[in-house]
């Protein structure tokens, strides 16, 4: 694989390219302890903009989810854009797993660039690391938006048979495919019209560039996400928070939309994307990126009512 072409190495450097032209540079930061975040930051910070935290899921490195929003964030925000521990050119030697960790590592990050206040948003479990952020840091996340975040899941939720897997290993063998038909799986249940017939060999390449590298210490961090959960022990952010979901997410059902707007309350508002899955914000990326901008931009400091751009809660 290796001494032939690679459609998703390909794929990457046009994602680098196409980050570069929008006024964003690679920057790699020790934090200490054995701690490197790679994060795409502004070339220059401009004082007029409030700052903007994107923070990816489980999946490529974070171009891959948030290359699509850049160019038309940019203009309203001072965007940041890192790797999260163990994706991308982001790793640790600590043996800390935990959200919590992940985001102590990022206001790390923030602070070297001198950020003290930003808006968080977050894609699935890059959304229990921005509710993480917000609970940790309150004086310095203004706002957050939560995408496919089943952030009030509870362990006891897969043995209720919540989800389409059964099990932590099970959830890991889609979540970080090593094998064309696990990544066909992960096709399947992220997407409500899932792309049909891709032949074997992208698939391979795909894992092979991307899916390779950190496998113990990801499957660590689903362990560490789910193990002894509980909505009692989850801390209550008091930042005005926009929920995003897509109605047919089969990886986060909507029951656990519901349950987030409920432990939230006035302070949340939940927006429930029709005909789309846990992938909504690829499937949907139009639609949530006027509720983000909407939210982010032209909402005031409460967020208690919303409306039924899609459908809101």
């Amino acid at each position: 694989m290796a001494n032939c072409f690679s459609f998703t190495a390909t794929k990457d450097r046009c994602y680098r390219f196409s980050f570069a032209r929008a006024g964003l540079k690679s920057t790699t930061t020790e934090l200490g302890e054995g701690t490197v975040i790679h994060c795409w930051a502004p070339k220059k910070h401009k004082d007029g903009k409030p700052a903007l935290l994107l923070i990816h899921g489980f999946g490529a490195n974070a171009m891959w989810q948030w290359d699509y929003y850049i160019n038309l964030l940019i203009r309203t925000f001072n965007v940041y854009v890192p790797d999260l521990v163990f994706f991308g050119d982001s790793y640790t030697t600590r043996p800390d797993r935990t959200e919590a960790f992940q985001a102590q590592c990022l206001m790390s990050l923030m602070k070297g660039f001198g950020v003290q206040r930003m808006n968080a948003a977050g894609i699935s479990y890059g959304g229990f690391v921005a509710y993480s952020l917000a609970a940790q840091f309150p004086a310095s996340v203004e706002k957050v938006v939560l995408c496919s975040a089943g952030v009030c899941l509870e362990e006891k939720d897969m043995a209720d048979g919540l989800f389409v897997v059964n099990s932590v290993k099970e959830a890991a063998s889609i979540l970080l495919p090593q094998t064309p038909e696990k990544m066909r799986e992960l096709i399947r249940l992220s997407f409500f019209k899932p792309i049909k017939h891709v032949p074997s060999c992208f698939l391979d390449d795909y894992i092979h560039v991307m899916c390779t590298e950190f496998i113990e210490e990801k499957n660590q961090l689903l362990e560490a996400l789910i193990k002894d959960r509980k909505l009692a022990d989850l801390p209550k952010i008091t930042q005005p928070t926009l929920i995003i979901w897509g109605e047919e997410d089969k990886i986060f059902p909507l029951p656990l939309a519901h349950r987030l707007k409920t432990n939230l309350g006035d302070n949340a508002q939940l927006v429930i994307i029709k005909e789309a899955g846990h992938g909504v914000y690829l499937e949907k990326t139009k639609e949530v990126l006027k509720h983000m901008k909407r939210f982010l931009v032209e909402s005031g400091p409460s967020c208690g009512s919303s409306s039924n751009g899609a459908n809101a809660v």
